[in-house]
């Protein structure tokens, strides 16, 4: 299993070059059943990435571009009258797939935006009245364009808190840039890219992520993260029990990537920054940068000893 999982990231790695640290990020948060929110300015790969991850993984999958004018049943579908049936027939929209690609989700509205929070919670959207179950596994991508840009909407923290992970890719090193440079264009790439593993081996590496052993020492060790960040002066709120959770899932995901059947207090360091960091604020105020969130994580870290 191990093996077909880092033939999706060599995959993945081929059309996103040098973000290999990031790669492993989004394949933990999918192992983790989780959702992903990939942050950054325009023309850095971030829908790239997203394209190749559903690829790769052979996961049936929608693009919807956000944009202002976006209304909910864009995304989840409308109920049309049909005049042969004399009844209205519900027409599902791009929601009901397994991965749903958000492109620049903060150009939505707000209205629009809570679109997704049942789906992304529940894996369900409630349609007349009645709710209707989404595919198995389902996924939300979600890319997002810094919040100082023109036309973009902040998502609240209730939307925030369903993405498992924020990650940011950044700018290629000049290797990178330079293989980028020479090399083929990327949607070529995308169009060539095969998938690497099926539905059942997805659910079946996601079932074995649950079964990777936290011991008790290790679940001190989270508590007392969640508690430090409940009581540190220099936070505006603690992280939530669904954040504990997260925590939790998205560390076994990354020990099973590591090759291991037990969580380490590293594997919990290593994708706190994904997990914690969009859903702390600093105590005085303000939306803080993807930088400035990353000292946050890693003041939280400081401040709790791992025994």
């Amino acid at each position: 299993m191990l093996e077909k999982i880092q033939a999706v990231a060599a995959q993945v790695g081929a059309v996103v070059v040098g973000k290999e640290a990031q790669i492993k990020l989004a394949l933990a948060c999918v192992l983790a059943r989780g959702h992903l929110l990939i942050e950054d300015i325009p023309g850095v790969g971030k829908t790239t990435l997203a394209h190749a991850l559903a690829i790769s993984l052979g996961l049936d999958f929608k693009r919807v571009q956000f944009t202002n004018d976006l209304l909910p049943a864009d995304i989840i579908g409308v109920s049309v009258f049909d005049r042969t049936r004399a009844a209205f027939v519900f027409h599902r929209g791009p929601l009901f797939s397994q991965v749903l690609l958000a492109d620049e989700i903060n150009r939505a509205s707000p209205k629009t935006q809570s679109a997704l929070l049942e789906a992304m919670e529940e894996r369900q959207a409630s349609v007349d009245g009645q709710a209707m179950p989404l595919p198995d596994p389902f996924f939300v991508i979600a890319t997002q364009n810094p919040q100082d840009q023109i036309g973009t909407f902040p998502l609240p923290e209730s939307q925030l808190d369903r993405f498992l992970m924020c990650i940011e890719l950044g700018y290629p090193d000049p290797k990178s840039e330079r293989a980028l440079l020479e090399g083929r264009d990327r949607r070529e790439l995308l169009a060539a890219l095969r998938p690497r593993m099926d539905t059942a081996q997805l659910v079946a590496a996601q079932r074995r992520v649950r079964e990777v052993h936290v011991s008790p020492a290790l679940l001190d060790y989270l508590q007392k993260l969640l508690q430090q960040s409940r009581r540190s002066p220099t936070l505006a709120e603690g992280l939530s029990p669904r954040a504990g959770l997260g925590v939790m899932q998205a560390a076994r995901a990354w020990a099973m990537l590591e090759g291991r059947t037990h969580v380490l207090p590293d594997d919990v360091q290593a994708i706190l920054p994904a997990v914690a960091g969009h859903r702390l604020r600093p105590s005085q105020g303000g939306a803080p940068s993807h930088r400035a969130r990353a000292e946050l994580v890693a003041q939280l870290t400081r401040a709790v000893a791992v025994s």
